[in-house]
């Protein structure tokens, strides 16, 4: 990756910083998949340069760096073109080279815990030949564990219900394209020693492709 645009989102009392996140990454995301090849990846990665992760919950912060490998193809992008209608809200520079100086590396990649009750909701969907809505909200029956003895028993319960359980990974709320649906985008951050290159989903993720640090 040797060149890069960086956004920094702007919030203020009309708009907070998770939902300008979900805003800006959504423009971004259908930026992408206009650029997508047959295989559905695209030579286009991002990083958080502000992402950090705690003990209990990780942040994303307030910038995001968009890579490419030339400067033709950011270009080609057209940053300015999907994010016109957030003038007001987001700032970005024009297309830079990356610095000589890298820190490290890093891979931003796509998590997707097995434990949500909207994701456990549409697998039901699928499995079941059923609309979401209904799958998320329709009694089925479902592992619970009691209060005394900690054991696991089986109930009658919609996936709505369920307690979410905790996931510190920071995400992105989005809506699917072709569903329609709110979805949370868990994005994981693995620091790596060398450069890997490949290329990237349509939301700039890779489960092995790396993007500098700096």
């Amino acid at each position: 990756m040797n060149y890069y645009l960086e956004i920094t989102l702007l919030p203020n009392y009309e708009i907070n910083l998770f939902s300008l996140w979900s805003k800006t990454f959504q423009q971004i995301h259908l930026g992408l998949v206009e650029m997508q090849d047959k295989h559905k990846q695209v030579p286009i990665g991002v990083s958080f340069p502000e992402y950090k992760m705690g003990e209990k919950f990780g942040i994303l912060g307030s910038k995001l760096r968009v890579f490419a490998p030339d400067e033709a193809t950011l270009k080609a992008f057209d940053t300015g073109k999907w994010l016109a209608r957030l003038n007001d809200y987001v700032h970005y520079t024009t297309i830079r080279p990356v610095p000589s100086a890298i820190n490290s590396y890093a891979i931003y990649q796509r998590e997707q815990p097995k434990t949500g009750r909207e994701r456990l909701a549409r697998r039901y969907a699928k499995r079941h030949n059923l609309d979401y809505e209904t799958a998320l909200n329709g009694r089925v029956e479902l592992s619970a564990k009691a209060e005394e003895g900690g054991r696991c028993e089986k109930v009658m319960m919609s996936y709505s219900e369920m307690p979410n359980k905790a996931i510190a990974t920071p995400f992105i709320r989005l809506k699917s394209l072709s569903s329609d649906h709110t979805f949370c985008l868990w994005i994981k951050k693995r620091e790596i020693e060398t450069n890997v290159n490949g290329t990237f989903t349509t939301y700039g993720l890779s489960s092995a492709a790396s993007v500098p640090e700096f």
